[in-house]
């Protein structure tokens, strides 16, 4: 009896045990039962919006309470908040439950880049304290970088030469990119000389936001400083500034030779170098061409082309010199030309042509304050391209209206290429004329004076911008028997960009 006793007690305790056993391992949580995952695009277009998905399903059999979500973005990603990570409190997730959570961002980097984003999922089972985390990530590839970088550079370059080069910039990104620079590296054995636009350290350039199919130049000038046979490396970056950090998203390279200089290609405006024109003159050009190599040349053939609307072709005047008026083309050579025949070492020789400036054309608004002629000379394969300053023409027409013994004035100023400042207009009125106090605008009136010693007139006009005017109407009455109404209009001002003074005069006006 003892032993059925003892064989039951056994067999409660063997069940009581299994049953335990089972029950607690049920109690048992691993956070391998959530399933959390992030899916994405594997690679991209830099910029191009794209979208992670973060799933998490609850396979187990307890209820993950007070979820919460933290989604970690690559640096340097663009958000519309800016923000790189995001944090989200989630409903509770029962057993067999699946969501998902949706994040959009734009990636910024360089072409082959991998970045990675994280996400972290916390939560507490039902019935549990301690509280768990399940984390992920997901690495998205930057397939390419759909911005144009380029130089604009020759491969080889004589030693002391002047070369003028591009760096050419264009975005193809469906997404306007802010806080954007170029960037160059220095270059020994280039010495730089000038950049259009101009930098504050000739080494940075910060551009407007560039949108999609947008685009831009900059224009670098500068000398070959170098020896023959070396050979210098250019580099650019285009990069986005991002928390004071330059991240560079684009680069460009590209090496020159530098060879031993062969002729040296100089020229001269109306006896200058650096000669700044004005529109309506004649200019008179005269190019320099000096052997600096260690042999002769010998016919020499040489064209000079003008590239400009300001010209007016029609004048082009060459002695020894063809000239094609269709495209500016002026063409020296060695049978019209006796200097062209041989060119010994150290020796020099120059051809010669003249053309007018137009009074006035049409320019864009990015011309403005940078308005320049320009000229390249080839002679026998070796190039060079110049380029000259205008001034603005600053105008001032002058006109009268007869209302019975009263002569209504009026002076009309225009500029149009660059802005100039501290601009008069003054004409002397003839004895026996007077002026009436009728002015209009009547603003201008503490702008205007007449010296009775001098009998000047003068209206201080004060800054007009490039491709503004103003007006101005003043009465005077003629003296009896006056030969003149009011003498010449003379209108002067300070050019900012040329940094000359410009001006013009308007004829006298004599009695109907």
């Amino acid at each position: 009896m003892n032993k059925k006793i003892i064989f039951i007690i056994l067999i409660v305790i063997i069940i009581a045990g299994f049953t335990a056993f089972f029950y607690y391992r049920d109690q048992i949580f691993s956070k391998e039962i959530v399933r959390f995952e992030i899916l994405g695009q594997d690679s991209v277009k830099m910029g191009e919006e794209m979208e992670y998905t973060v799933k998490y399903k609850n396979n187990g059999n307890f209820a993950l309470e007070n979820p919460k979500l933290i989604f970690e973005l690559s640096d340097n990603s663009l958000t519309e908040d800016s923000k790189l990570r995001i944090t989200q409190d989630l409903k509770d997730v029962y057993p067999g439950t699946e969501e998902f959570v949706k994040f959009k961002a734009r990636l910024l980097g360089k072409e082959g880049d991998f970045k990675v984003v994280k996400a972290t999922l916390s939560y507490t089972p039902h019935g549990l304290s301690a509280r768990y985390e399940s984390e992920t990530t997901f690495t998205t590839k930057i397939e390419t970088v759909p911005i144009t970088l380029t130089y604009d550079l020759p491969s080889r370059a004589e030693k002391g030469k002047e070369i003028t080069y591009n760096i050419n910039y264009f975005s193809n990104i469906d997404y306007p990119l802010e806080n954007l620079s170029i960037k160059i590296e220095p270059v020994n054995g280039f010495n730089f000389k000038s950049a259009t636009p101009s930098s504050l350290d000739n080494s940075e350039w910060k551009l407007s936001t560039l949108s999609k199919t947008q685009g831009g130049r900059i224009i670098i000038k500068g000398v070959i400083g170098a020896d023959a046979g070396n050979h210098l490396s250019f580099l650019a970056k285009l990069g986005m500034w991002r928390d004071g950090n330059f991240v560079v998203i684009k680069e460009a390279s590209q090496d020159v030779e530098v060879i031993q200089p062969l002729i040296f290609i100089s020229q001269q405006i109306n006896g200058s170098l650096n000669y700044v024109a004005s529109p309506g003159e004649t200019l008179k050009y005269r190019i320099f061409l000096r052997n600096i190599g260690p042999s002769s040349f010998n016919n020499l053939f040489v064209t000079s082309s003008i590239d400009s609307q300001a010209f007016d072709l029609s004048t082009l005047l060459s002695d020894g010199g063809q000239i094609r008026t269709s495209d500016g083309l002026i063409a020296f050579d060695a049978r019209n030309v006796a200097g062209l025949q041989n060119l010994a070492p150290q020796q020099e020789t120059n051809v010669s042509f003249s053309v007018k400036l137009k009074d006035s054309w049409s320019i864009s608004d990015s011309e403005k304050n940078n308005v320049v002629i320009k000229n390249k000379v080839d002679v026998s394969g070796i190039s060079q391209e110049f380029s000259n300053k205008v001034s603005s023409k600053l105008e001032v027409i002058q006109t009268a209206l007869k209302n019975q013994d009263q002569y209504q004035i009026t002076w009309q100023v225009k500029n149009y290429f660059n802005d100039v400042k501290n601009i008069k207009v003054k004409a002397l009125l003839p004895q026996g004329a007077t002026l009436s106090d009728v002015i209009s605008p009547e603003s201008e009136a503490s702008h205007f004076s007449f010296d009775s010693q001098s009998r000047e007139i003068v209206w201080s006009v004060g800054d007009l911008l490039a491709g503004s005017g103003t007006t101005l109407v003043f009465q005077v009455a003629a003296g009896v028997g006056a030969l003149q109404v009011i003498g010449q209009a003379t209108v002067s001002g300070e050019d900012q960009a040329a940094n000359m003074v410009v001006q013009s005069v308007a004829q006298a006006i004599n009695p109907n």
